[in-house]
């Protein structure tokens, strides 16, 4: 039995696009692929969308029409304002983001970058925002896994300043502090100055909720390394501002959407697509070779090991010991859906990949941050 491999797309993937919007955003496109080569991947894929399926009633795949670029953001006051998911608490550096993408929306608190999913494919608000890499952290892989496993759209992306500052309840001096709370990252990113300080670091859920923990248990040895936007809202004291090691400190936030956007060529596109690759002598280099030969410029790429059969068995010779892994491999580049050469692209990846999905074709954010 031929085991089959999914597209996702506003349009086909490797024809213009169409003038008029479809009536659904997304068109399921099923490869035949030539057994035994791909049943094995097709199996797990099967199997890790199926263990995220949800109980809802509604028809997760008749969805509205396709976004138009023009239908990013919600500037325009007219109608009601846009719901918007992110993680964390009021405060957060990701509810900040979700403002600068859509400047009139509703931010909607989640406790896990799940959850933010999950709110969006239940129709419970309208997009969502989420960190995916940060320019000292690295990336976010926990959202990555969440990418593929969820059915939502890329639409836009939005870069971030990040500006940590080391708050805590009026009275308390930097000189009575012991420790000091914040999310893994924001403790990472201040290292050298809180190492200076001799304050000891622990680690919790996110900034806005160190800051708000502070303040409602009234803790006088610790403080919390958040946003000054967390001080204000819980009341806290700033005792000291930009304490980063590195000024330059920039997260990148993913816009999430039911549906797609129609990529175009009026302003800079930027393309996320994920794939898997047999093992074999030179094939990642055959695969970013596709992008190369037709001067698409790649601005990321990311492995993550496969989840459900993350090892592959080794040939005779090792005693049939686990060799390797199995990868998925996350990459953006810099060229429209709506761009000839893209589509040349992802035809010529698409006849050795196996497995291909575009998580979205969308505008890049070229803006200061």
């Amino acid at each position: 039995m031929a085991a089959s491999r999914i597209i996702s797309h506003p349009h086909r993937p490797f024809s213009p696009p169409p003038s008029q919007p479809h009536a659904h955003s997304s068109i399921t496109l099923n490869f035949t692929l030539h057994p035994p080569k791909r049943c094995r991947f097709a199996c797990v894929l099967r199997a890790s969308l199926k263990e995220n399926d949800l109980n809802d009633k509604a028809d997760l795949f008749a969805l509205p029409r396709p976004l138009t670029s023009t239908q990013l953001s919600d500037s325009v006051s007219d109608g009601p304002r846009l719901q918007v998911a992110y993680q964390g608490v009021p405060g957060a550096y990701s509810e900040s983001a979700a403002q600068k993408a859509y400047p009139n929306c509703e931010a909607v608190p989640c406790p896990q970058f799940e959850n933010a999913f999950q709110k969006v494919e239940r129709w419970l608000v309208d997009r969502a925002v989420l960190p995916i890499e940060n320019s000292l952290g690295g990336s976010i892989h926990r959202n990555y896994d969440l990418l593929l496993r969820h059915r939502l759209h890329i639409v836009g992306e939005v870069k971030y300043a990040v500006h940590h500052c080391l708050m805590a309840n009026h009275g308390v001096k930097l000189e009575d502090l012991k420790r000091v709370l914040s999310h893994p990252q924001a403790l990472s990113q201040c290292e050298h100055t809180l190492t200076k300080w001799g304050l000891v670091r622990e680690a919790v859920d996110d900034t806005a909720g160190a800051a708000q923990y502070i303040a409602m248990h009234g803790v006088k040895d610790a403080g919390a390394v958040a946003s000054s936007a967390a001080a204000k809202i819980y009341g806290l004291n700033i005792l000291a501002q930009d304490i980063q090691d590195d000024c330059d400190n920039v997260t990148r936030f993913l816009m999430l959407a039911r549906e797609p956007i129609i990529p175009g060529t009026d302003r800079p596109f930027k393309t996320s697509i994920v794939f898997s690759l047999e093992e074999g002598p030179g094939i990642l280099f055959k695969a970013l070779a596709v992008f190369a030969l037709r001067q698409i410029n790649l601005s990321k790429i990311e492995s993550r090991p496969l989840r459900n059969m993350p090892l592959r068995m080794a040939d005779d010779n090792s005693n049939g010991s686990p060799k390797y892994f199995d990868y998925l491999f996350y990459v953006d580049f810099e060229a429209s859906m709506a761009d000839p050469r893209a589509q040349n692209a992802l035809r010529h990846l698409n006849e050795f990949a196996t497995f291909l999905r575009v998580l979205g074709s969308y505008p890049m954010d070229t803006g200061t941050v």
